[in-house]
């Protein structure tokens, strides 16, 4: 931390230190930054969260395969698939709180003031909630207080973690709403009233993922949030990362036909499209070749195979060379800007009430949530310039979406609550498609739907072939630089064994 406060206050000093011969003048570089402004770490925080973090193809596909939407059809078995990883550790993101610290500090006195005070809070909370996530409990309360002498920070209980986040989030909206639009914000552009909508939001997702956990006063404050009113309104408030044709922030899956050939379209999101007739799955994938060889057109349904995640990888790649499943659709490396990540969508938003309704904890018509949630994603694919074209003849329409409802996709309000629930659940994981973030995971580690298929004879998992991981480790680095927090952690969560089996409180 101390490192990061030096470096950027010899940035400063250098930067205000004034030039005072005509060769140091003609020499300076004008398009070279002479200043720290709060909007440039705004825009160095955000883009080191939010940026896939190794943007190439290869890293791109293994990324998606946790949430089991897709599967890698080469022979090499990608432990991503078979539920382990090459780097089982999760990691911790407060190395940015002092950054943040530094970006209010520089906006102190300025009309921006509140706004980057919301930011730093907004993340601050952000990293919490999908550290604890990933890992159970954490340093949450002393993080980033390096510079208060605090080295080695205390671990808080992860019941603490959700409930100090949502303290965060809900102070982080209150900054908002009294701030102005900022600089440096590569997400919403620096607009105030869209931020605020998503810290609101995040409060909702962050409860409902407690869901095990929550208790009745809890249960009021989702009520309360929703009853407000200040929320996600449409696609519009997306909170995405949208990608662009320069080069430097290009898709990560741009260019990778190299790769496209063995990234298949998983069976359990070609069945889920297919159930539904729901013609996301043209947007998806490619027909089957041995189904379009048989004489199936691009356009049925039925020349769409998906590939069952949990098969060897010996027998998924001999059954690719024979054109047996559905590949990935081929417009995801024809264009540069390709689809935008989606970390939060307007639709989730109302997956989140529709189930919140279902389970009594707010009033309203779970109905017209659901609806909402899969009309807003449907009209989001229409309008994606790479969908218009390679949807193999089967276009998202508007009258297309208007009789969407019907069959399988029709809200089952004559059925249990069991068969809403888990159509609301399938549609929440549809959104997560492709989008390299696998959010979908700790949902499904919540609900156990959609079932993610598993065979104990290829999983890869150490510990117990038989079983979903519920936890990423602890970073090795934790054992020598705060190793008695440490060992207290585990100790008190998981008797003693850091293990990727060890089930977080918050799934207890």
């Amino acid at each position: 931390m101390k490192k990061i406060y030096i470096i950027i206050s010899a940035i400063i000093s250098l930067a205000i230190a004034s030039s005072c011969s005509n060769f140091e003048e003609l020499n300076t570089n004008p398009d070279a930054a002479t200043t720290v402004s709060p909007g440039m770490i705004a825009t160095q925080v955000l883009k080191d969260t939010y940026r896939f973090w190794n943007p190439n193809p290869t890293d791109w596909a293994t990324a998606n395969l946790w949430s089991k939407h897709t599967a890698i059809l080469e022979t090499n078995p990608n432990p991503y698939q078979y539920y382990y990883s090459y780097w089982p550790y999760g990691g911790y993101s407060y190395k940015m709180l002092t950054d943040l610290k530094r970006m209010v500090e520089f906006s102190k006195g300025t009309q921006f003031e509140s706004s980057y005070k919301g930011l730093e809070l907004f993340m601050k909370a952000y990293f919490g909630y999908t550290t604890t996530l990933d890992l159970g409990d954490i340093p949450y309360s002393e993080a980033g207080m390096a510079e208060e002498g605090i080295f080695k920070p205390k671990y808080d209980k992860q019941a603490d973690v959700f409930a100090e986040v949502l303290t965060d989030f809900k102070a982080a909206e209150e900054y908002f709403a009294k701030g102005v639009n900022f600089d440096g914000d590569i997400m919403y552009g620096g607009d105030v009233t869209k931020w605020r909508k998503l810290c609101n939001a995040m409060q909702l997702k962050v409860l409902q993922m407690m869901s095990k956990k929550i208790t009745a006063e809890q249960k009021t404050r989702f009520a309360e949030i929703v009853a407000a009113g200040h929320l996600m309104e449409s696609n519009d408030d997306n909170f995405q990362l949208t990608y662009s044709e320069n080069p430097n922030s290009s898709h990560p899956y741009w260019d990778g036909e190299y790769e496209r050939i063995y990234d298949g379209v998983s069976k359990l999101t070609v069945d889920a499209l297919k159930k539904f007739n729901d013609r996301r799955l043209f947007i998806f994938a490619e027909p089957a070749q041995y189904l379009i060889d048989a004489g199936k057109s691009e356009s049925d349904f039925d020349a769409y195979e998906g590939a069952p995640t949990e098969l060897s990888a010996d027998l998924l790649a001999l059954n690719n060379q024979k054109g047996m499943y559905s590949l990935i659709n081929k417009r995801y490396v024809e264009y540069k800007a390709g689809d935008p990540m989606i970390k939060y969508a307007y639709a989730e938003q109302c997956f989140i009430i529709a189930e919140a309704i279902e389970e009594g904890w707010v009033s309203g018509n779970a109905k017209d949530y659901y609806e909402n949630g899969v009309k807003a994603m449907l009209t989001y694919f229409m309008n994606l310039p790479s969908a218009a074209t390679g949807n193999h003849g089967m276009p998202i329409t508007q009258a297309y979406i208007d009789g969407y409802f019907t069959g399988a996709a029709a809200y089952a309000t004559n059925g249990s609550k069991t068969d809403r629930l888990h159509q609301i659940w399938m549609q929440r994981w549809l959104i997560d498609f492709f989008q390299g973030n696998g959010q979908s995971y700790n949902n499904f580690l919540r609900t156990g739907y959609p079932e993610f298929p598993l065979d104990p004879t290829t999983s890869m998992n150490p510990d117990d072939q038989t079983v979903y991981p519920k936890r990423w480790k602890y970073p090795t680095d934790e054992q020598i630089s705060n190793p008695v927090n440490y060992k207290k952690a585990i100790d008190d969560q998981y008797g003693g064994y850091d293990g990727i089996n060890k089930t977080p409180w918050y799934l207890q």
